[in-house]
């Protein structure tokens, strides 16, 4: 009978884990391994500071009521209010999640089974890819002191369906914007909004993913604000540096668990953090699938690479501690010491003989600040 009562009480515990409220974010689970645009775990839901009465009165997702907000935001960041959803035209390929939120694709199963994308496969992926670095150029390059993060949604918008493209994040488990766009403190997905002005001096990361015809092309990069201080740009390098680092380690044969000790070699010794509870994933088809990557040092079997796995490398590197914590949206994830994070991304394809960035710049891309010295 004992027996009995703990087999129950478990399969309750699992239950109750297993159907959280909100755990859904840009993720995918897999034996219980969230996948996402950066993985979210538990852990961090359980980080958020919730102090005082609930802080934000929500009336549809993203939409604030003027109650009074008690949270303990940690830097510069506060919620905004979001415009309505944007529509896509009706001849637009979508994505099987674009009405009700809810994705369909099923991933591989075990962490190291891994897609091997056909010839035909691939071919649409770069096609998805080169339009979302396009969309992602335009808006690096319009970043200005006074524009909104909301303006920066409807150009990613806007872009994105002049390309024949759906953006990917609009309605992915309810995300109500067509980009992410994460200023400062915030290490990833944050929401744009008609109250987030960008001011001199911000660092902001530009997440973009159109789905093209079937597939999914996925990159982000930094923007400065302005004039950036030098720590700000020291981060941003660094970030970038680390992310290059772990890219060139990449080819047939390579253990997906060595991408984070490429990345921790560059940022740790400058005294630099890289974010552990978020991750790169496959993509392609599907937003988000196997490989999971970690940008931590790890032994995890998460597969081996081989031509035709198409992955994203995303790190997000932290000035300070490596703890972050979820806004009550329960999409933004702000560093906990209100310190500033930086991320670059690429869609990358591992090829018979190495790796080729299917997101990488072009001639006419914008430089960063260190390659225009």
């Amino acid at each position: 009978i004992k027996m009995r009562e703990f087999a129950r009480l478990v399969l309750t515990v699992v239950a109750a884990a297993i159907y959280a409220p909100g755990v859904a974010g840009f993720q995918f689970s897999t034996l219980g391994v969230s996948h996402t645009h950066a993985l979210r775990t538990q852990q961090t839901r359980s980080t958020v500071p919730i102090r005082g009465a609930a802080a934000l009165d929500m009336s549809g997702f993203g939409a604030f009521t003027k109650s009074k907000d008690n949270y303990k935001y940690t830097g510069t960041q506060r919620p905004s209010t979001t415009s309505p959803k944007r529509k896509v035209p009706q001849e637009i390929v979508k994505p099987d999640y674009w009405a009700d939120g809810k994705p369909k694709a099923k991933s591989l199963g075990m962490p190291w089974d891994i897609p091997v994308n056909s010839a035909a496969d691939i071919e649409g992926i770069r096609k998805a890819a080169r339009a979302a670095r396009e969309v992602l150029d335009i808006a690096t390059s319009s970043v200005r002191v006074g524009m909104t993060t909301e303006e920066l949604d409807d150009l990613v918008h806007t872009e994105t369906i002049k390309r024949g493209g759906y953006p990917s994040p609009l309605n992915y488990h309810g995300f109500p914007k067509s980009v992410c766009t994460s200023i400062n403190e915030v290490v990833c997905h944050g929401i744009p909004g008609t109250n987030i002005v960008m001011q001199d001096g911000d660092t902001v990361n530009i997440d973009v993913t159109v789905y093209l015809n079937g597939y999914h092309g996925d990159c982000s990069e930094m923007a400065c604000v302005g004039e950036v201080d030098e720590a700000g740009k020291k981060l941003i390098q660094t970030t970038y540096d680390s992310w290059q680092a772990a890219i060139a380690i990449c080819k047939p044969g390579v253990k997906y668990s060595q991408i984070g000790g490429a990345i921790e070699d560059v940022c740790i010794p400058l005294g630099y953090t890289s974010t552990r509870n978020f991750c790169g994933h496959g993509v392609g088809k599907i937003f988000h699938s196997n490989p999971t990557i970690l940008h931590y040092k790890n032994k995890q079997n998460n597969g081996i690479m081989a031509p035709g796995h198409v992955f994203t490398i995303e790190p997000m590197i932290n000035e300070g501690d490596v703890s972050n914590v979820m806004w009550r949206d329960d999409w933004t994830a702000t560093t906990k010491d209100g310190k500033r994070s930086a991320q670059f991304e690429h869609t990358l394809l591992i090829t018979e003989s190495g790796v080729e960035a299917l997101t990488g710049k072009t001639e006419t891309s914008p430089r960063y600040f260190w390659e225009t010295k």
